[in-house]
């Protein structure tokens, strides 16, 4: 059966400056509107309030309207952006990697940065602090939470590290849950429905659990890290390759700058908790374009 993707658009942004006379407009009067995708790692509202900054500054930047559509589920994102239909969108890694292995014609420009300048992450199995699981084998029969297929932190590592423990989720936990989003993971594993969940964690200063705990929606302390991955490269932003060279030009030099240029806007995306975005290419998610072809693999071989 097919999944239905839904992409739920809402225009945030009117462009907030009309360029001035003489100023090359080519690649605006082309493309009069730009729209911006981000994997849906927490609620809606929560997606709109982060990134309403971002859309508004690029509007300012590029004098021209940019949108922000909130997708329904990682698979959304890159089937937008296979079709043309997404200008622009941040990524997991796993999905990006995803995008360009079923031929979305997109290219990798910004990376996300830690504050102390790394730019990776990790996957992390979290348990209750009450229950009783000491290590991942005391698991078997219980419920596994992952977030989404073509979720990095939240399926494919998870699945790997499995792999190598001679982990075969499917036959070796009572049921695999997917829940959609890291935060739902963190809620089904809160409210029992399933005994260990896999999620993103960048340090101790920041994660999806610590950033949940900010809104009220969980206490951090309630939970407990089983396991930890080594660090996964940072999530990327794309944009499509079949934009106007300058189009695409001015979307770099505006998301790059927009640190500098817009500090309180960039603080409200991350709550203050990364550092700047710095220039990156397809080449980075090269190791990820493998991660996915063993897991793809995994998943035939256990059918």
């Amino acid at each position: 059966m097919t999944t239905r993707r839904i992409l739920l658009g809402a225009a945030l942004a009117a462009p907030l400056a009309v360029p001035m006379p003489g100023r090359a407009q080519s690649w605006q009067s082309r493309t009069p509107e730009l729209v911006y995708a981000i994997i849906p790692s927490e609620n809606a509202s929560g997606v709109i309030e982060r990134w309403t900054p971002f859309v508004e500054y690029l509007s300012r930047a590029l004098g021209t309207k940019v949108t922000l559509r909130i997708a329904s589920d990682y698979a959304a994102v890159i089937e937008g952006q296979r079709a043309g239909n997404i200008h622009i969108a941040q990524y997991g890694p796993s999905s990006f990697a995803r995008a360009l292995m079923t031929g979305a014609r997109i290219e990798a420009f910004a990376i996300e940065t830690n504050t102390d300048g790394s730019k990776g992450y990790h996957s992390v199995f979290y348990v209750r602090k009450d229950s009783p699981y000491q290590k991942i084998e005391d698991l078997k029969g219980r419920n596994l939470g992952l977030v989404d297929p073509n979720s990095t932190s939240g399926n494919n590592v998870p699945r790997f590290a499995l792999h190598r423990m001679g982990i075969e989720p499917e036959t070796f936990f009572g049921r695999v849950v997917y829940t959609g989003s890291h935060e739902n993971a963190v809620i089904a594993l809160s409210q029992g429905t399933v005994d260990m969940a896999a999620n993103w964690w960048n340090d101790e200063q920041e994660s999806n659990l610590l950033r949940m705990a900010r809104k009220g929606m969980v206490k951090a302390e309630d939970f407990r890290i089983l396991y930890k991955s080594d660090q996964i490269v940072n999530s990327p932003f794309a944009y499509l390759t079949s934009l106007p060279e300058e189009a695409r030009a001015a979307i770099r030099a505006a998301v790059l700058a927009m640190p500098q240029r817009d500090a309180e806007g960039f603080r409200r995306i991350y709550e203050g908790k990364q550092g700047p975005w710095e220039p990156v290419d397809n080449g980075a998610y090269e190791p990820i374009i493998e991660l996915n072809r063993f897991v793809d693999g995994l998943r035939r071989r256990a059918r």
